[in-house]
């Protein structure tokens, strides 16, 4: 489709087709379809009480209260108490979830669960056998109904259904990493491609665009999503990395559980937030923020210029007491401190607000 295509996770992955803020913009006002098939699937299956278990000892989250049908966001963390990937768990039913996890850490984030199952639980990556679209935007509901020929208000946010599509079992998830109303689409591989190819026809009337991973950078930025190996990596706790409301206590502790629940009680040092410049220049990662005084007191972890705000915001991790709403801050671009504001609540309010 004449994408400019860039090395990604060990992918050839389009970062635009016809321009990043077109298709971010597109995105915002319609819709935009997305090839995520990079991202990984992984199954864990087994005995009920045994996968329960498992899955509660290795994420920060509380798997015991999910429904079937149910998506959670979660997390995979190491002995540290950091991060092996932030992922989405889906419950089939009480002997069947699935971990969706990101390109780069599908096969860590399996062999971590390979080094510490137990029971009757099985884990199967399966990721090569999937192909995975994201249909995002205001407009998304509308087209993907229209070529499904069915009403999808029954899948309400955070929650899938599976569905019998051209003679396969696909399953169809209304998540999302743009802060829009949309949906996650598995198939398999070959039947992907012409869903692919059938959505971009059947979407042309509503405005739909392929969009590549400028796009989806700029948009969950501005939605304030964050993404491993900026804001969350080994190292940092997920209440360090802003995605503390994921953190749970649980009667059997989890991995690193007594560091990451202190940093819930206590509050961690220094934490993820978002920043908005306030002068000329574009935040990008790892740019050095001062306050008032001079004194250091941490680092942007991403950074972009938002297309539909249309001015520099990024996200940053701070020692705590700068991280209050409104704070300012001075950010160094290019040897020159420019000055900036802490925003804690999202950059854009999406269309996702509405079906939550």
């Amino acid at each position: 489709m004449g994408a400019k295509m860039v090395p990604f996770g060990g992918w050839d992955m389009p970062v635009q087709y016809t321009g990043i803020i077109q298709e971010h913009l597109a995105t915002r006002a319609n819709a935009g379809i997305f090839d995520v098939s990079h991202m990984g699937e992984i199954f864990v299956t087994g005995d009920a009480n045994d996968v329960l278990d498992f899955l509660e000892s290795v994420t920060c989250n509380t798997i015991s209260t999910m429904k079937e049908g149910q998506v959670q966001y979660n997390a995979v963390v190491n002995e540290v108490g950091g991060l092996v990937d932030d992922i989405t768990v889906y419950k089939f039913n009480d002997t069947k979830y699935m971990i969706c996890s990101n390109a780069s850490n599908f096969e860590a984030v399996t062999q971590h669960l390979l080094k510490y199952v137990k029971g009757n639980v099985s884990i199967a990556n399966d990721s090569k056998n999937w192909h995975q679209i994201a249909l995002q935007g205001p407009k998304a509901d509308a087209i993907f109904a229209k070529y499904l020929g069915k009403d999808l208000s029954s899948i309400l946010y955070y929650h899938f259904e599976e569905m019998n599509w051209r003679g396969e079992t696909i399953i169809v998830s209304r998540t999302g990493y743009t802060g829009e109303d949309g949906f996650e689409i598995y198939t398999s591989n070959a039947l992907g491609v012409t869903l692919w190819k059938e959505l971009l026809e059947i979407g042309k009337d509503f405005g739909l665009v392929p969009v590549g991973l400028g796009a989806r950078d700029t948009l969950r930025l501005e939605a304030k999503y964050p993404l491993y190996g900026h804001e969350l990596n080994a190292e940092w706790t997920p209440v360090e990395s802003g995605i503390n409301f994921i953190v749970k206590e649980k009667s059997k502790p989890y991995l690193g559980y007594d560091r990451i629940i202190a940093d819930k009680k206590n509050g961690p040092k220094s934490k993820v937030v978002g920043v908005r410049l306030l002068e000329p220049g574009v935040l990008r990662e790892n740019f050095p923020i001062f306050a008032a005084d001079g004194k250091e007191i941490g680092k942007t972890t991403s950074g972009t210029h938002s297309p539909s705000r249309k001015e520099s915001l990024g996200l940053a991790i701070l020692q705590t007491e700068f991280t209050k709403n409104q704070t300012e801050v001075f950010v160094e671009i290019r040897g020159q401190k420019k000055l900036a504001k802490v925003e804690t609540g999202a950059f854009v309010q999406g269309s996702v607000r509405n079906n939550r």
